[in-house]
Parts: structure tokens; C-alpha cells; sequence
């Protein structure tokens, strides 16, 4: 039982130090129009779920990923962010279009664009549940589930930041806009890990 209590506070603690960056994301995201929040909630969960299945796999066969192939994913965000910014381009040269009809979406499932922006920011997750995996192989279940429901709890104060009476409308006007820079920025922060691979 004091096994089980203690594991359950790691991974609270792990989930918040290495999730805390998903917040912007999720509140970008759901301040989005475009991508409705189930959308954003089935892509975050599927993203963590990516990352966790991952780092089991990980642990299990004793892999180490290198950083700068981690790094390569930062592909995923730049490329829809400047796909984004494209769209918002677009709408400032033709405000009347876009107002008459609802703008698509960054890609064809909105799910799979949240889920891989997830994904493509999970390079410090990763650092940390393999070794975490490593240690206790037997907790990867409680660890599993606790990392799910913080998932849930993110989700929620992800939505509620940009449903919150007070600051909200600022968050859900800007937010939409903000969403294609926040991508490009990320994008580029993370293949800048990649640069490991070109250096002699």
C-alpha cells in the first residue's frame, strides 16, 4: 500500500514538472474555433497515450532514444503552424470571405493535429518516464492510470482558462490568433535538439 501511495505521488509530481507547457497548448487550442473540445480532449489523450506506450516500450527493451532524432519531431507543430498562419493571412486579405463561412480546420482530424503536437512536445516526457518505467516495471500500470486521469484534470483547467468569466474572451479572441505563432515557436524549439545530428 505505501508502494502504491508513494508511486501515486511520483507520478502526479512527473505528470505536472514535464506537462506544464501543455497547458498554453491546450488553452490555444480550445480557444480555437475551428477544433471543437473533444477534439482537443481525444488528441491530448491520445498524444499521452502515444508517449506513455512509448516509453513502456522503451523501458521494456532497455532503448534509449537520442535527443536529436526526438528533435525531428518538431517537423509536425512548424508545419501546422505555418499552415496556420497561411489561414490567418488569408482571412486578413479577405475578412468578408471568412466571415460568411467557417474557415477549415488546421488538417482533415483535428484529433491527429492535437495529438501529434502532443507527441512532437514529448521529448522531456520521454526523458523522464523511461527511466521512470525502467526503475519499477511493475508500477507502469498505476503509473498509466494516474498519468490519465491528470490528463482528464489538465483537460479541464485547459478549457476552463478559456471559459473563465474574468479572462476569458481575452484568451478566446487572441488565442485563436496566437495558436499558429505558439506552433512555429515550439516547432522550432524542438528541432533545434536536431541540430546534434549535423554537428561533427
Amino acid at each position: 500500500m505505501g508502494d502504491a501511495l508513494s508511486a501515486l505521488g511520483v507520478g502526479i509530481v512527473v505528470f505536472v514538472s514535464t506537462n506544464v507547457d501543455d497547458l498554453v497548448l491546450l488553452s490555444a487550442f480550445f480557444s480555437d474555433p475551428t477544433v471543437k473540445p473533444r477534439h482537443v480532449v481525444a488528441g491530448q489523450f491520445l498524444g499521452i497515450a502515444a508517449l506513455v506506450a512509448a516509453s513502456a516500450a522503451s523501458a521494456l527493451f532497455a532503448l534509449v532514444v537520442p535527443e536529436g532524432w526526438i528533435g525531428l519531431l518538431g517537423i509536425f507543430p512548424l508545419v501546422l503552424g505555418l499552415r496556420g498562419l497561411v489561414a490567418l493571412r488569408r482571412e486578413n486579405e479577405d475578412a468578408a470571405a471568412s466571415d460568411a463561412a467557417p474557415r477549415p480546420g488546421m488538417l482533415g482530424s483535428k484529433v491527429l493535429a492535437v495529438a501529434g503536437v502532443t507527441v512532437a512536445n514529448g521529448g522531456d516526457n520521454l526523458g523522464v518516464y523511461i527511466p521512470l518505467f525502467s526503475s519499477a516495471p511493475k508500477l507502469v500500470p498505476l503509473y498509466a492510470a494516474v498519468f490519465a486521469a491528470m490528463t482528464a484534470v489538465w483537460c479541464a483547467v485547459g478549457y476552463h482558462l478559456v471559459h473563465n468569466a474574468l479572462w476569458g474572451r481575452r484568451i478566446q479572441r487572441w488565442g485563436r490568433r496566437a495558436l499558429p505563432f505558439i506552433l512555429v515557436a515550439l516547432g522550432l524549439t524542438i528541432l533545434s535538439r536536431a541540430l546534434v545530428l549535423i554537428r561533427p
